[in-house]
Parts: structure tokens; sequence; C-alpha cells
């Protein structure tokens, strides 16, 4: 299912199975079932259905998740470091959080802190109902991941040619283009689904984040003055945008 398909149900009991799916990010059938309270051939015929329409897809341990189209694997070595960007999945949560927390520990990129405290709160990983859309790709080095890029859409008609990207990686794993892979990955998807202006608002007291941007053809849009008190010191906002 693509990511920015409008949500449309024929059947009122299709729609609560998948906004339970969606809630929830990985689901036991069964649990799931008893939590609707179906009968079980009205619940594996709704199933059925949305497997088949490429709403809903079932892993090889039988649990259920939203099906999203699985985008390929992209697979790079620089410098002796091999790594591979694709899209994330909702195993990846644990690490995804863990990554997230280690570069936002120093306060410096406050909209990515505040994503990896929902995304661990809501403990789902990818969103697409009546009221946002998220998506994020993962870098991973031996399996364990070490960057995101997240997009993030509200569904909102006035505001569906935006979306709102972060992206970061771990210290010990910069200075090897994996940032720059991330957000490549990020702005191609966006593009390919039709979206013309992706912005990321920083702290300015976030240089490297800012100049990283910059030399990839983001531009300062706004800024908002003393937006931040950070360590007793007032800091403003900078948006950053790049129009693809």
């Amino acid at each position: 299912m693509e990511l920015t398909e409008q949500l449309d149900f024929s059947h009122r009991g299709r729609k609560d199975i998948y906004e339970y799916v969606e809630r929830h990010g990985l689901v036991d059938p069964d649990a799931t079932r008893e939590a609707l309270g179906m009968e079980p051939r009205e619940f594996g015929h709704h199933v059925a259905i949305l497997r088949r329409d490429g709403v809903l897809a079932q892993t090889d341990d039988d649990q259920l998740q939203i099906a999203y189209d699985e985008a390929a694997e992209e697979e790079y070595e620089e410098a002796e470091i091999e790594f591979t960007i694709r899209q994330a999945r909702q195993e990846d949560i644990t690490g995804l959080v863990g990554v997230m927390r280690s570069v936002v520990e120093d306060g410096s990129y406050v909209v990515a802190e505040s994503i990896a405290d929902m995304i661990d709160h809501e403990e789902v990983l990818l969103r697409h109902n009546e009221l946002e859309s998220r998506m994020f790709f993962v870098a991973s080095v031996e399996g364990e991941v070490v960057g995101w890029v997240h997009l993030n859409h509200p569904e909102i008609e006035k505001l569906s040619h935006t979306a709102e990207l972060t992206v970061g990686v771990l210290t010990e794993y910069r200075e090897y283009g994996i940032g720059s892979h991330l957000l490549q990955r990020g702005l191609e998807w966006a593009n390919s689904h039709g979206y013309e202006k992706i912005y990321n608002s920083i702290p300015s007291s976030n240089e490297a984040a800012i100049e990283f941007l910059e030399t990839h053809d983001w531009h300062e849009e706004a800024r908002r003055e003393d937006h931040y008190m950070m360590d007793g010191d007032y800091v403003d906002e900078v948006m950053m945008e790049i129009t693809l």
C-alpha cells in the first residue's frame, strides 16, 4: 500500500481491523479478533480481502502488520565500512529509538527528540491514518541500525505537498557518507510520492546539522528567534527547506 493512498474501506469490519493493526504495529490475529469481538469466519474473510488489496501483510510467524511497498535495499561500501539502507520494519523500533536517543542526547535536535519519544511511547514505527503518515528508512551495519531518515506527512489537503524530514547517524559512523545516502533516499522517496517541499527545523546551535543540509542544497527559509530554551540560554529555531 502506498503511504500516500487515501484510506477507503468498503466495510466497517475491515476498517476496524486496519485501525487496530495501525495502532499496534504488529499484532497476533487471534488476539486482534478477540479484541474486536469478531467471529473467526468474518475476521478471516476481512483479513483475506485486506491482504489481497495490499493493505495488510502477514509475517513468517503469522503476525499481522500494515503492508507498505518494500523498497529495494541499497548496499554501499565507504572506507571499508559496509552498510545497507532500506525501509524500516517494525522489528527495527528498539534499535532505531536507541540511535535517535543517542543522536539527540545533547538536546541539539529537538524535533527528532520528540519523534523518538513518540514512537517509543506508541511502540509503532510506521503510521498511515486520517491524521498523519510517517515513513522511516534506516542505515544498518552488520544488521544493527546506525542511522535513520524519517518523513512525516500531515493528512491535511492544504499541506499535501509538504513533508517534514529528520535524519541522523551515530557519531561513530559519521564521515562515511551514510547521512548523505540516507538524506538522498528520503528525498527520492518523497519526490516519487509527489511531495514538492521538504522542511527540517533545527536549533541554531546545531551548526553541524545546518551546514550538512546546506551542502546538500537546503536553504534557510525562516527563523524563530529565541524559540528554544537550552541550558538556560535562548536559541533560535532555524527552518531549513528544499524544493523538489
